[in-house]
């Protein structure tokens, strides 16, 4: 598995498997059948409602807590609590995380910050990060965090390369993870004809040509999916390497076009939503 070097020295899988949308029981199934192929990234958060699955299926992989790199989220509901890491660890089954988020910038997004600060200063995250923080969110945090976050996690994809984001990424530098990775299942990305015909030079489909563009831009990429043959599929990138040609090709395709567009009106949505969590 290739890795990426976070600012704070600590290695990071570049594919793991995402559990955005997952039922517990598909989750549980999900994760452990990846971990067993291969994977050892797992991103889950509280908003899935599937962090005690995703822990099971850890367990049931067969692998050890440190052979798995552990990623989930809190969600505004929870900023304020201050037992949140906490309980969000007692429901993974794990004494620690490897990086945990803010899931947006909603609510009292600092107390979740500084929530996140402290677990890292405790040894219960050993990395921290921003999910969904752009523009004038990341800007304001610039101004008031103690600790630099080592991830952003966004929407990402061929069609839309966050490249203003990454400037203010790149002199911190805060790796990104991709959500969208494949354009939210859009056609028309993914038969875009470059894709076809590098798939066909290398032997691939186009969805995992635009995984492999993801990797070698330096993102790290969580696609989810229930269906075992599609995860093992996701996996099998890391035996090519597009040219800095390719890459440049691929680049041209930036139309600066996101598929989410959220709303001041949904974030204090957001705020006010609790997640009905997994009982025991």
């Amino acid at each position: 598995m290739e890795k990426i070097v976070l600012n704070n020295g600590i290695e990071c899988p570049v594919v793991g498997i995402g559990t955005f949308m997952l039922s517990p029981t598909e989750a549980e199934n999900s994760v452990r059948e990846a971990l067993k192929m291969g994977y050892s990234l797992v991103d889950t958060a509280n908003a899935y409602v599937n962090e005690r699955a995703c822990g099971r299926g850890i367990k049931e992989s067969g692998l050890s807590r440190e052979e798995v790199f552990l990623s989930t989220k809190l969600w505004p509901s929870e900023y304020e609590n201050p037992n949140a890491v906490d309980e969000t660890l007692e429901r993974l089954g794990v004494d620690y995380v490897d990086l945990l988020y803010i899931h947006q910038p909603a609510g009292n997004w600092l107390a979740g910050y500084r929530q996140l600060e402290k677990a890292y200063r405790e040894g219960k995250a050993k990395a921290i990060g921003i999910s969904n923080f752009e523009g004038k969110y990341i800007e304001e945090l610039e101004t008031k965090r103690e600790v630099v976050p080592q991830f952003i996690q966004v929407e990402a994809h061929p069609y839309f390369t966050q490249k203003e984001l990454r400037k203010t990424l790149d002199k911190y530098d805060i790796k990104l993870m991709s959500w969208y990775p494949l354009g939210h299942g859009d056609k028309s990305l993914i038969n875009e004809p470059l894709f076809a015909e590098l798939g066909k030079k290398y032997g691939k489909s186009n969805a995992q040509i635009i995984l492999r563009w993801h990797t070698q831009m330096g993102f790290v990429v969580i696609p989810g999916s229930k269906n075992v043959d599609h995860i093992k599929d996701n996996l099998d990138i890391l035996d090519f390497k597009l040219t800095d040609e390719e890459m440049d090709e691929i680049g041209k395709l930036d139309k600066d076009t996101r598929y989410y567009h959220r709303t001041d009106a949904q974030l204090e949505q957001f705020a006010g939503w609790k997640p009905n969590f997994e009982e025991k």
